[in-house]
């Protein structure tokens, strides 16, 4: 079975990124891209379905660091017999991949177990399995289809059963360095990875690292948080993935199991908006660029989501041979809500693209010429009912938090125009933008409680609507913002913690229920602190830094009567939240 969520950290080389337990074991390895079939899927299964275990046979004590501010990870395994340290790195290379598993004895001595099992296609197929030479080095090489994974270390583990088994003793002062390489079926067996490869990393990291600003409040949280998003963001594409995981379940046992390996332009418009405001504008243009390619052709084609080389095509399947993560089914891959329409997404991308031309981004004929088209093509549809932020699975709704986004995409527009002296229909898109605001005013507020509604036809409130204030709808300290985190208190606090809706009420045709959703807690800080309320916006943020797990890192949800990380992980909205809620506590 595999470990509580919370017991995972992630490394990755900015294609790709493997979830390492505190035991020692990768149980998950999509190669060689985010949204490729995993090759270590014990993950959503078991060690049968794919793993690469290097840990003490004894029971052992854990600490566990990332190496400054890389995503370099260092695990220490403390027996009664000694003490060992596990270092693990993915070290970026042009067209291989490479896992890099140095152990270094530190105290007496450890009896190690190492267990090395490929398994293809998210654990479905065994790969073809060979022993060869290559040069002096014996190595081992699975080959299944397009894959190639080539173990390599100064003791391989021997064939049992479909697994590759050793165990051995690492005395005080001793190394082993054991790489897996993913490459095409096809190259020739890879050479040996540059060892200096890691150290770079880590010096470019902290380089990297070290531009966010110095005052922030909650700085550690805010850098860690950063480099996860710069990892699940495409070195080559420019695609930011909302998680490297699929399936993980809002609910143990439960339906709500999506797959997050893909590129929404919500979670990545957010989460560029919280690496510029911590100063970071590279990644702005290679996002941009990204979207140019994704979103090309006709307008009414747009998609929420993408694949990570901008691909439009993500079918929702399950993957019956998979019993999923402790039981919970279905395993999906794909997203059906790929084909939905959720008028949000496009406020999200206008204000992110925003925020880029005042950081100093220059629009190109191409860039800003198919913001004008989105644009219009808003304003053609924008009287249209939609599944929301929230990928409702049941009736479309005129959703308050979508009409506010499709507002906040006009206005962006029109702050183009006015601000940085781009062309367009004004006229146009202003008439548009005052009527969506005379109609969230009228229709999606409830006047008898003081507060903005979910959509239109309910009574019922919804997290989102506490981002009104941070998308200049209103100002976070207006009565009726007030009124609306009051009934956010009253109906959604759970333990302390923000849910995103009232599952009861039926609105999402789904079946169960979930946790609280850890953005929307990081959403009630920014909103306590616009609106004056600074002592609980601080003592909240406290809290949430909290949950993190020992490494810094948060899943989607978080059950406060269990203790324990709920959803796919580690999650790019928690941690584009906790940026945002750190900036705006500054």
């Amino acid at each position: 079975m595999s470990l509580p969520i919370e017991r995972y950290a992630v490394i990755g080389d900015r294609h790709t990124a493997a979830l390492v337990g505190d035991d020692g074991s990768i149980d998950w390895l999509c190669l060689p891209r985010f949204d490729s079939p995993a090759s270590f899927a014990a993950l959503l299964g078991s060690e049968d379905h794919g793993r690469w275990l290097i840990g003490p046979v004894e029971k052992a004590r854990v600490t566990r660091r990332y190496v400054g501010d890389s995503p370099l990870l260092e695990t220490t395994f403390t027996t009664d017999s000694g003490c060992v340290r596990l270092l693990d790195a993915m070290p970026a290379d042009d067209g291989r991949h490479d896992l890099v598993r140095r152990l270094v004895g530190v105290e007496g001595t450890v009896r190690i177990r190492h267990d090395w099992v490929v398994r293809t296609g998210y654990g479905r197929v065994r790969p073809w399995v060979t022993r060869e030479q290559h040069g002096d080095t014996e190595v081992i090489v699975a080959v299944s289809g397009a894959d190639q994974l080539t173990l390599r270390g100064p003791r391989l583990p021997v064939g049992d059963g479909g697994h590759h088994r050793d165990e051995f003793e690492i005395a005080a002062g001793e190394e082993l360095t054991f790489t897996t390489t993913w490459t095409p079926s096809w190259w020739d067996t890879p050479g040996p990875h540059e060892p200096e490869r890691a150290e770079r990393q880590v010096h470019d990291w902290q380089a990297w690292a070290d531009q966010c600003p110095d005052d922030v409040p909650h700085r550690d949280a805010v850098v860690r948080s950063l480099v996860t998003l710069r990892l699940m963001s495409h070195a080559d594409t420019g695609g930011i993935v909302a998680a490297p995981t699929t399936s993980l379940p809002e609910e143990i046992g439960g339906e709500r199991n999506w797959d997050y390996r893909f590129c929404w332009l919500r979670d990545a418009a957010l989460t560029l908006e919280s690496l510029l405001t911590a100063g970071y504008t590279d990644e702005a243009r290679s996002w941009r660029r990204w979207l140019l390619r994704a979103a090309a052709g006709d307008p009414e084609d747009l998609q929420i989501m993408y694949a990570v080389d901008g691909g439009r095509e993500l079918p929702e399947r399950e993957l019956d041979h998979l019993p999923g993560y402790e039981g919970s089914l279905p395993v999906r891959v794909g997203n059906g809500a790929v084909g939905q329409r959720q008028l949000d997404v496009l406020g999200e991308v206008m204000i992110a693209l925003d925020q880029a031309r005042d950081c100093g981004l220059r629009e190109n004929r191409s860039s800003w010429g198919l913001q004008r088209a989105l644009l219009d093509q808003l304003v053609a549809d924008v009287d249209a009912p939609d599944h929301g932020l929230w990928e409702i699975r049941g009736p479309q709704q005129y959703f308050t938090h979508s009409r506010v986004m499709a507002w906040a995409a006009l206005d962006r527009g029109l702050r183009g125009i006015e601000h940085h002296g781009l062309s367009g229909p004004a006229d146009d898109w202003r008439a548009c933008r005052d009527a969506l605001r005379e109609e969230i005013e009228s229709r999606g507020f409830d006047h008898e409680r003081g507060t903005f509604v979910q959509h239109r036809d309910t009574r019922e409130v919804d997290a989102a609507l506490l981002v009104l204030p941070g998308v200049g709808f209103l100002a976070g300290d207006d009565p009726r913002m007030l009124g609306t985190i009051r009934a956010v208190e009253e109906d959604l606090l759970h333990d302390g913690l923000v849910l995103r809706y009232r599952t009861e009420s039926g609105v999402d045709g789904l079946g169960g229920g979930e946790s609280p959703f850890l953005a929307c807690s990081f959403w009630l800080v920014s909103a306590y602190a616009a609106a004056g309320r600074r002592d609980d916006a601080e003592a909240l943020m406290e809290r949430l830094l909290a949950l993190t797990n020992d490494v810094g890192l948060l899943a989607e949800e978080y059950d406060p009567r269990a203790g324990r990380m709920l959803g796919n992980f580690p999650q790019a909205f928690s941690h584009l939240a906790l940026v945002r809620a750190a900036f705006d506590l500054r």
